[in-house]
């Protein structure tokens, strides 16, 4: 099987991991992020800067810019690395109906596409693709949001919010489209692959302040996960899981990001002065 070179850069932020995969030739990236200040509504590129210059200074051709799902917690860096070193943008078609759910919770604009249009390519489960020499396969892991989606390249699964490292348990399940007992089965998904594949999180918050990781492996998670190991019942796991939610905050930038991210980075159209917004849902005391 094959093993291909996988470079991680940390997104202080949001926590997130993104990755850099190669065959020595040719790369995709997963999951690229930017820094976004709230009160200024000011993005900024430097983490996805640090990732590009990676590629360039390895003279690799980048291929593909992946996502794992519509991220809730930070904007997309995809734009600026395809303006920069070109790529395709990918998702999981589970996006259409990401899209459709927050154009009407949102009150997007009439215009808004929900057919995925934004993307370049829509992945179904089980399709595959290749980055250079490497063949990457597509499984639809959905339960934290609709599209979610894992990418098996070779030994490799990006395995994007489906599971974190053993000891920081799962995703949350309570966002629109969420559903812990689909999360459940897909969990299982990966749980039926190699015992020695390498999986790789999107997110790692370093519980009890431990160092920080990023890689694990489908035998650690079935021995130690704390929320859903070998034994562990779909019951047993949805009541933890509804529970744990149940006290969660909503994610910072949250509206911020879902605006941004199921455009595929993309800000909202400028409105007729050439500004753009990001709104925000009111709840009046």
């Amino acid at each position: 099987m094959a093993r291909p070179h996988v470079e991680p850069f940390f997104h202080e932020q949001s926590s997130t991991w993104t990755y850099v995969i190669h065959d020595g030739r040719v790369a995709a990236v997963v999951d690229p992020a930017v820094d976004f200040d709230f009160p200024s509504g000011r993005a900024d590129p430097a983490p996805v800067a640090r990732v590009a210059a990676f590629i360039e200074s390895g003279g690799l051709a980048l291929r593909w810019i992946l996502e794992t799902h519509a991220h809730a917690d930070h904007l997309s860096g995809a734009p600026w690395l395809k303006a920069r070193l070109g790529g395709q943008v990918g998702i999981g078609e589970g996006i259409t109906r990401v899209q459709a759910t927050f154009k009407d919770l949102l009150a997007l604009e009439a215009g808004f596409a929900t057919d995925g249009s934004q993307f370049d390519c829509l992945f179904r489960d089980g399709e595959t693709f290749h980055i250079g020499a490497l063949e990457a396969r597509v499984i639809a892991t959905p339960g934290h949001t609709n599209d979610s989606v894992t990418y098996l390249v070779g030994d490799a699964a990006f395995v994007g919010d489906t599971v974190f490292m053993p000891d920081g348990g799962t995703a949350r399940c309570d966002f629109p489209g969420g559903d812990a007992s689909v999360l459940y089965a897909s969990i299982q998904k990966l749980y039926a692959l190699p015992s020695d594949t390498r999986i790789f999180v999107c997110h790692d918050y370093a519980p009890d302040g431990r160092e920080l990781r990023c890689e694990t492996s489908v035998a650690e998670q079935r021995r130690a996960n704390i929320h859903v190991r070998d034994g562990v019942s779909e019951a047993g796991f949805v009541a933890l899981r509804r529970g744990r939610d149940a006290t969660l905050e909503v994610p910072r930038l949250l509206y911020p990001s879902v605006q941004v991210n199921v455009r595929a980075g993309q800000p909202p159209p400028p409105d007729a002065h050439g500004r753009r917004y990001l709104t925000l849902p009111y709840r009046p005391a």
